[in-house]
Protein backbone atom coordinates (compact mmCIF):
# COMPACT_ATOMS: atom_id res chain seq x y z
CA UNK A 1 0.00 0.00 0.00
CA UNK A 2 1.21 3.18 -1.08
CA UNK A 3 1.58 5.96 1.27
CA UNK A 4 0.28 8.48 -1.24
CA UNK A 5 -3.20 9.94 -0.45
CA UNK A 6 -5.22 10.34 -3.42
CA UNK A 7 -8.38 12.46 -2.88
CA UNK A 8 -11.06 12.86 -4.84
CA UNK A 9 -10.36 16.65 -5.51
CA UNK A 10 -7.38 18.82 -5.67
CA UNK A 11 -6.84 22.38 -6.87
CA UNK A 12 -4.28 23.51 -9.35
CA UNK A 13 -2.40 26.17 -8.22
CA UNK A 14 -1.04 28.90 -10.39
CA UNK A 15 2.50 29.74 -9.94
CA UNK A 16 3.56 31.90 -7.00
CA UNK A 17 5.64 34.00 -8.99
CA UNK A 18 2.94 35.16 -11.14
CA UNK A 19 0.89 35.88 -8.07
CA UNK A 20 3.45 37.59 -5.92
CA UNK A 21 3.74 40.37 -8.68
CA UNK A 22 0.31 40.85 -8.37
CA UNK A 23 -0.26 40.62 -4.73
CA UNK A 24 2.11 43.95 -4.50
CA UNK A 25 0.35 45.53 -7.30
CA UNK A 26 -2.86 45.59 -5.35
CA UNK A 27 -0.90 46.18 -2.00
CA UNK A 28 0.35 49.84 -4.17
CA UNK A 29 -2.73 50.71 -5.39
CA UNK A 30 -4.10 50.12 -2.09
CA UNK A 31 -8.02 48.79 -2.69
CA UNK A 32 -8.43 46.00 -1.04
CA UNK A 33 -12.05 45.37 -2.40
CA UNK A 34 -15.37 47.23 -3.62
CA UNK A 35 -15.18 46.43 -7.40
CA UNK A 36 -11.59 47.53 -7.25
CA UNK A 37 -8.70 46.63 -10.34
CA UNK A 38 -8.71 43.06 -10.64
CA UNK A 39 -12.30 42.61 -9.64
CA UNK A 40 -13.19 44.28 -13.46
CA UNK A 41 -10.62 42.58 -14.93
CA UNK A 42 -11.70 39.31 -13.70
CA UNK A 43 -15.87 39.59 -14.75
CA UNK A 44 -14.51 40.84 -18.04
CA UNK A 45 -12.27 37.69 -18.47
CA UNK A 46 -14.82 35.40 -17.15
CA UNK A 47 -17.96 36.56 -19.66
CA UNK A 48 -15.51 36.87 -22.42
CA UNK A 49 -13.90 32.84 -21.41
CA UNK A 50 -17.60 31.73 -20.70
CA UNK A 51 -19.45 33.42 -23.62
CA UNK A 52 -22.22 35.32 -21.36
CA UNK A 53 -23.08 38.83 -21.55
CA UNK A 54 -23.14 40.11 -17.58
CA UNK A 55 -21.37 38.15 -14.60
CA UNK A 56 -21.26 39.13 -10.88
CA UNK A 57 -18.65 38.01 -8.84
CA UNK A 58 -19.17 36.45 -5.17
CA UNK A 59 -17.32 35.93 -2.46
CA UNK A 60 -18.57 32.07 -2.12
CA UNK A 61 -20.91 29.75 -4.16
CA UNK A 62 -23.75 30.35 -2.40
CA UNK A 63 -24.68 33.72 -1.94
CA UNK A 64 -25.33 33.85 -5.34
CA UNK A 65 -28.07 31.45 -5.08
CA UNK A 66 -29.44 33.08 -2.26
CA UNK A 67 -29.36 36.82 -4.61
CA UNK A 68 -30.60 35.22 -7.74
CA UNK A 69 -33.95 34.91 -5.84
CA UNK A 70 -33.93 38.21 -4.83
CA UNK A 71 -33.14 39.99 -7.69
CA UNK A 72 -36.03 37.67 -9.30
CA UNK A 73 -38.76 38.54 -6.56
CA UNK A 74 -39.39 34.79 -6.32
CA UNK A 75 -41.89 34.23 -3.91
CA UNK A 76 -43.60 30.99 -2.65
CA UNK A 77 -42.67 27.80 -3.76
CA UNK A 78 -39.51 26.74 -5.53
CA UNK A 79 -38.91 23.46 -7.74
CA UNK A 80 -35.75 21.70 -7.39
CA UNK A 81 -34.31 18.60 -6.86
CA UNK A 82 -32.54 16.54 -3.50
CA UNK A 83 -30.04 14.96 -5.06
CA UNK A 84 -27.67 17.96 -4.87
CA UNK A 85 -25.51 20.04 -2.45
CA UNK A 86 -27.07 21.17 0.08
CA UNK A 87 -26.47 24.80 -0.41
CA UNK A 88 -29.13 24.39 -3.30
CA UNK A 89 -31.81 24.43 -0.71
CA UNK A 90 -30.44 26.11 1.78
CA UNK A 91 -30.90 29.19 -0.52
CA UNK A 92 -34.16 28.70 -0.78
CA UNK A 93 -34.86 28.65 3.13
CA UNK A 94 -32.75 31.38 3.61
CA UNK A 95 -35.33 33.60 1.49
CA UNK A 96 -38.11 32.22 3.60
CA UNK A 97 -39.38 29.84 0.35
CA UNK A 98 -40.89 26.83 0.21
CA UNK A 99 -38.92 23.65 -1.56
CA UNK A 100 -40.65 21.90 -3.33
CA UNK A 101 -38.60 18.26 -4.48
CA UNK A 102 -39.53 15.92 -7.76
CA UNK A 103 -37.28 13.17 -8.75
CA UNK A 104 -34.60 12.79 -10.81
CA UNK A 105 -33.07 11.08 -14.37
CA UNK A 106 -31.43 8.17 -13.64
CA UNK A 107 -29.08 8.44 -16.89
CA UNK A 108 -27.83 11.96 -15.61
CA UNK A 109 -28.40 12.63 -12.13
CA UNK A 110 -30.18 16.00 -13.20
CA UNK A 111 -33.97 16.99 -12.50
CA UNK A 112 -36.53 14.71 -14.26
CA UNK A 113 -38.66 17.57 -16.31
CA UNK A 114 -41.12 15.55 -16.98
CA UNK A 115 -41.88 14.86 -13.28
CA UNK A 116 -41.85 19.42 -12.61
CA UNK A 117 -45.53 20.28 -13.89
CA UNK A 118 -47.03 17.42 -11.54
CA UNK A 119 -45.93 19.75 -8.75
CA UNK A 120 -46.27 22.81 -9.66
CA UNK A 121 -48.99 24.59 -7.82
CA UNK A 122 -50.18 28.29 -7.79
CA UNK A 123 -47.71 28.80 -5.13
CA UNK A 124 -45.21 27.82 -7.27
CA UNK A 125 -42.84 31.02 -9.10
CA UNK A 126 -39.51 29.51 -9.79
CA UNK A 127 -37.40 25.73 -10.40
CA UNK A 128 -34.01 25.57 -10.05
CA UNK A 129 -32.67 22.86 -11.46
CA UNK A 130 -28.78 22.06 -11.31
CA UNK A 131 -26.53 20.67 -13.57
CA UNK A 132 -25.27 17.64 -12.05
CA UNK A 133 -21.64 16.71 -12.18
CA UNK A 134 -21.50 19.48 -15.16
CA UNK A 135 -23.64 17.34 -16.99
CA UNK A 136 -26.67 19.56 -18.51
CA UNK A 137 -29.86 19.64 -17.78
CA UNK A 138 -32.67 19.29 -20.36
CA UNK A 139 -33.14 23.13 -20.30
CA UNK A 140 -35.36 23.07 -23.44
CA UNK A 141 -38.33 21.17 -21.89
CA UNK A 142 -37.93 23.12 -18.63
CA UNK A 143 -37.92 26.22 -20.35
CA UNK A 144 -40.98 25.11 -22.10
CA UNK A 145 -42.71 24.28 -18.67
CA UNK A 146 -41.30 27.54 -17.04
CA UNK A 147 -42.83 29.18 -20.01
CA UNK A 148 -46.33 27.72 -20.09
CA UNK A 149 -46.91 28.46 -16.28
CA UNK A 150 -45.15 31.32 -16.20
CA UNK A 151 -42.23 30.49 -13.93
CA UNK A 152 -38.81 31.45 -13.32
CA UNK A 153 -35.70 29.21 -14.12
CA UNK A 154 -32.07 29.74 -12.03
CA UNK A 155 -29.88 27.12 -12.75
CA UNK A 156 -27.49 26.05 -10.08
CA UNK A 157 -24.51 25.80 -12.43
CA UNK A 158 -21.75 25.06 -9.61
CA UNK A 159 -20.09 22.36 -11.69
CA UNK A 160 -20.71 23.40 -15.07
CA UNK A 161 -17.82 25.85 -15.66
CA UNK A 162 -17.08 25.92 -19.36
CA UNK A 163 -19.60 23.42 -20.06
CA UNK A 164 -20.90 24.03 -23.65
CA UNK A 165 -24.16 22.21 -25.36
CA UNK A 166 -23.81 22.68 -29.20
CA UNK A 167 -21.42 25.64 -28.85
CA UNK A 168 -23.37 27.77 -26.61
CA UNK A 169 -22.88 28.15 -22.81
CA UNK A 170 -25.02 26.37 -20.74
CA UNK A 171 -25.00 29.53 -18.46
CA UNK A 172 -27.19 31.07 -20.75
CA UNK A 173 -30.03 28.88 -20.06
CA UNK A 174 -32.70 30.06 -17.88
CA UNK A 175 -32.82 33.74 -16.13
CA UNK A 176 -30.26 33.39 -13.87
CA UNK A 177 -27.15 31.04 -13.64
CA UNK A 178 -24.97 30.64 -10.70
CA UNK A 179 -21.22 29.21 -10.68
CA UNK A 180 -18.99 28.03 -7.57
CA UNK A 181 -15.19 29.19 -7.47
CA UNK A 182 -14.85 26.78 -4.60
CA UNK A 183 -11.07 25.27 -4.30
CA UNK A 184 -12.30 21.97 -5.38
CA UNK A 185 -13.60 23.32 -8.40
CA UNK A 186 -12.80 22.67 -11.91
CA UNK A 187 -11.89 26.72 -12.15
CA UNK A 188 -11.30 28.60 -8.72
CA UNK A 189 -10.45 31.51 -6.74
CA UNK A 190 -9.67 29.80 -3.70
CA UNK A 191 -13.61 30.70 -2.60
CA UNK A 192 -15.93 32.54 -4.36
CA UNK A 193 -18.82 32.42 -7.14
CA UNK A 194 -20.49 34.42 -9.51
CA UNK A 195 -23.97 34.84 -11.17
CA UNK A 196 -25.22 35.09 -14.76
CA UNK A 197 -27.89 37.12 -16.27
CA UNK A 198 -28.51 38.63 -19.73
CA UNK A 199 -28.94 42.25 -19.04
CA UNK A 200 -27.84 45.41 -17.59
CA UNK A 201 -30.50 46.74 -15.54
CA UNK A 202 -30.70 42.92 -13.97
CA UNK A 203 -26.65 43.09 -13.50
CA UNK A 204 -27.13 46.36 -11.73
CA UNK A 205 -29.61 45.44 -9.51
CA UNK A 206 -27.50 42.15 -8.55
CA UNK A 207 -24.57 44.64 -7.75
CA UNK A 208 -26.59 46.47 -5.50
CA UNK A 209 -27.79 43.34 -3.63
CA UNK A 210 -24.44 41.82 -3.29
CA UNK A 211 -23.43 44.91 -1.64
CA UNK A 212 -25.95 46.15 1.57
CA UNK A 213 -28.25 47.94 -1.30
CA UNK A 214 -25.92 50.59 -1.70
CA UNK A 215 -26.44 52.68 -5.01
CA UNK A 216 -24.30 55.24 -4.05
CA UNK A 217 -22.70 56.94 -0.86
CA UNK A 218 -25.99 57.43 1.07
CA UNK A 219 -28.36 55.60 -1.04
CA UNK A 220 -29.56 51.94 -0.19
CA UNK A 221 -31.96 50.55 -2.95
CA UNK A 222 -32.69 47.17 -1.05
CA UNK A 223 -31.43 45.18 1.69
CA UNK A 224 -28.91 43.48 0.14
CA UNK A 225 -25.94 41.50 1.64
CA UNK A 226 -22.17 41.63 1.92
CA UNK A 227 -20.99 39.11 -0.87
CA UNK A 228 -18.34 40.82 -2.95
CA UNK A 229 -15.38 39.52 -4.35
CA UNK A 230 -12.17 41.03 -2.70
CA UNK A 231 -8.76 42.08 -5.05
CA UNK A 232 -6.56 39.46 -4.40
CA UNK A 233 -9.05 36.51 -5.08
CA UNK A 234 -9.84 38.17 -8.36
CA UNK A 235 -5.97 38.41 -8.86
CA UNK A 236 -5.42 34.33 -8.73
CA UNK A 237 -8.87 34.11 -10.33
CA UNK A 238 -7.24 35.62 -13.49
CA UNK A 239 -4.17 33.77 -13.01
CA UNK A 240 -6.41 30.58 -12.73
CA UNK A 241 -8.34 31.01 -16.19
CA UNK A 242 -4.97 31.11 -18.01
CA UNK A 243 -4.58 27.43 -17.22
CA UNK A 244 -8.28 26.30 -16.96
CA UNK A 245 -8.26 24.76 -20.70
CA UNK A 246 -5.03 22.63 -19.96
CA UNK A 247 -6.82 21.59 -16.55
CA UNK A 248 -9.36 20.24 -18.33
CA UNK A 249 -7.90 18.52 -20.44
CA UNK A 250 -5.72 16.46 -17.89
CA UNK A 251 -9.03 15.76 -16.31
CA UNK A 252 -10.62 14.31 -19.84
CA UNK A 253 -7.71 12.05 -19.91
CA UNK A 254 -8.36 10.75 -16.59
CA UNK A 255 -12.00 10.49 -17.68
CA UNK A 256 -11.18 8.46 -20.37
CA UNK A 257 -8.47 5.96 -18.44
CA UNK A 258 -11.58 5.19 -16.03
CA UNK A 259 -14.11 5.30 -18.83
CA UNK A 260 -11.96 2.49 -20.76
CA UNK A 261 -10.54 0.52 -17.70
CA UNK A 262 -14.19 0.36 -15.91
CA UNK A 263 -16.18 -0.31 -18.71
CA UNK A 264 -16.72 -4.30 -18.65
CA UNK A 265 -16.81 -4.04 -14.59
CA UNK A 266 -20.05 -6.01 -13.72
CA UNK A 267 -22.19 -3.80 -11.71
CA UNK A 268 -20.56 -0.14 -12.02
CA UNK A 269 -21.97 1.80 -14.01
CA UNK A 270 -20.65 5.49 -15.96
CA UNK A 271 -23.05 8.72 -16.90
CA UNK A 272 -22.70 8.27 -20.56
CA UNK A 273 -21.38 11.44 -22.58
CA UNK A 274 -24.31 13.52 -24.32
CA UNK A 275 -24.28 14.23 -27.99
CA UNK A 276 -22.89 18.42 -28.44
CA UNK A 277 -22.02 18.31 -25.31
CA UNK A 278 -18.44 20.17 -24.03
CA UNK A 279 -18.50 18.22 -20.45
CA UNK A 280 -15.20 19.95 -18.38
CA UNK A 281 -15.21 16.22 -16.25
CA UNK A 282 -15.90 18.17 -12.93
CA UNK A 283 -16.06 14.16 -11.55
CA UNK A 284 -16.36 11.15 -12.25
CA UNK A 285 -18.84 9.65 -10.62
CA UNK A 286 -19.77 6.10 -10.71
CA UNK A 287 -22.86 3.83 -9.47
CA UNK A 288 -22.71 0.33 -7.60
CA UNK A 289 -25.43 -2.18 -8.21
CA UNK A 290 -23.81 -3.89 -4.77
CA UNK A 291 -25.82 -7.55 -6.44
CA UNK A 292 -23.87 -7.76 -9.69
CA UNK A 293 -20.43 -6.01 -8.36
CA UNK A 294 -20.57 -8.28 -5.24
CA UNK A 295 -19.42 -5.42 -2.64
CA UNK A 296 -21.68 -2.60 -1.49
CA UNK A 297 -20.97 0.83 -2.06
CA UNK A 298 -20.07 1.92 0.97
CA UNK A 299 -17.70 -1.40 1.42
CA UNK A 300 -16.37 -0.18 -2.18
CA UNK A 301 -15.99 3.37 -0.42
CA UNK A 302 -14.18 1.73 2.69
CA UNK A 303 -11.99 -0.76 0.48
CA UNK A 304 -10.59 2.66 -1.36
CA UNK A 305 -9.39 4.10 2.12
CA UNK A 306 -7.28 1.05 2.79
CA UNK A 307 -5.47 2.20 0.01
CA UNK A 308 -5.19 6.03 1.10
CA UNK A 309 -7.77 6.42 -1.63
CA UNK A 310 -10.63 8.84 -0.56
CA UNK A 311 -13.35 8.48 -2.67
CA UNK A 312 -16.69 10.96 -1.86
CA UNK A 313 -20.24 9.75 -1.93
CA UNK A 314 -21.46 12.88 -3.61
CA UNK A 315 -24.56 13.08 -3.07
CA UNK A 316 -25.37 10.97 0.43
CA UNK A 317 -27.27 11.50 1.80
CA UNK A 318 -30.03 13.47 -0.04
CA UNK A 319 -30.83 16.45 0.49
CA UNK A 320 -35.13 15.68 1.35
CA UNK A 321 -33.42 13.71 4.57
CA UNK A 322 -32.02 16.05 6.73
CA UNK A 323 -33.95 16.97 9.33
CA UNK A 324 -34.72 20.90 7.87
CA UNK A 325 -36.31 19.37 5.10
CA UNK A 326 -37.36 15.45 5.83
CA UNK A 327 -40.96 16.90 6.76
CA UNK A 328 -41.68 18.14 3.73
CA UNK A 329 -44.47 16.37 1.66
CA UNK A 330 -42.19 16.06 -1.13
CA UNK A 331 -39.48 14.85 0.69
CA UNK A 332 -41.49 11.41 0.45
CA UNK A 333 -38.81 8.48 0.37
CA UNK A 334 -42.06 7.39 -2.45
CA UNK A 335 -41.73 10.51 -4.12
CA UNK A 336 -37.85 10.23 -4.97
CA UNK A 337 -37.59 6.83 -5.47
CA UNK A 338 -34.14 7.32 -8.33
CA UNK A 339 -32.99 9.66 -6.34
CA UNK A 340 -32.68 7.44 -3.07
CA UNK A 341 -31.54 4.70 -5.63
CA UNK A 342 -28.49 6.71 -6.94
CA UNK A 343 -27.76 8.28 -3.53
CA UNK A 344 -27.35 4.65 -2.81
CA UNK A 345 -25.28 3.93 -5.41
CA UNK A 346 -22.39 6.62 -5.99
CA UNK A 347 -19.45 6.89 -5.65
CA UNK A 348 -17.05 9.79 -7.35
CA UNK A 349 -13.81 8.50 -7.82
CA UNK A 350 -10.29 10.97 -7.55
CA UNK A 351 -10.79 13.73 -10.50
CA UNK A 352 -8.23 16.57 -10.57
CA UNK A 353 -5.68 18.32 -13.05
CA UNK A 354 -2.80 16.85 -11.14
CA UNK A 355 -3.68 12.98 -10.82
CA UNK A 356 -1.19 11.02 -12.93
CA UNK A 357 -2.00 8.09 -14.37
CA UNK A 358 0.12 6.07 -11.83
CA UNK A 359 -2.38 7.14 -8.68
CA UNK A 360 -5.13 6.49 -11.51
CA UNK A 361 -4.09 2.78 -11.97
CA UNK A 362 -4.26 2.58 -8.02
CA UNK A 363 -7.66 3.47 -8.14
CA UNK A 364 -8.58 1.86 -10.89
CA UNK A 365 -7.28 -1.83 -9.54
CA UNK A 366 -8.49 -1.12 -6.60
CA UNK A 367 -12.26 -0.74 -7.97
CA UNK A 368 -11.45 -3.95 -10.39
CA UNK A 369 -9.95 -6.31 -8.08
CA UNK A 370 -12.07 -5.10 -4.61
CA UNK A 371 -8.93 -5.96 -3.30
Amino acid sequence: MSSKQITVTSPLLPSLDDFIPMLRDIWDRKWLTNNGHYHKELEKALAGYLGVNYISLFTNGTLPLITALQALRISGEVITTPYSFVATTHSIWWNGLKPVFVDIEEETGNIDPEKIEAAITPRTTAIMPVHVYGTPCNTKRIQEIADVYGLKVIYDAAHAFGVKVNGESVLNAGDMSTLSFHATKVYNTVEGGALICHDEATKKRIDYLKNFGFAGETTVVAPGINSKMDEIRSAYGLLNLKQVDSAIANRKATAEHYRTALKDVPGVRMLKDIEGVQHNYAYFPIFIDEKAYGMSRDDLYMKLQEHDIFGRRYFYPLISTFSAYKGLESANPKNLPIAHKLAEQVLCLPMFAGLDEESTNRVIDVVRNKR
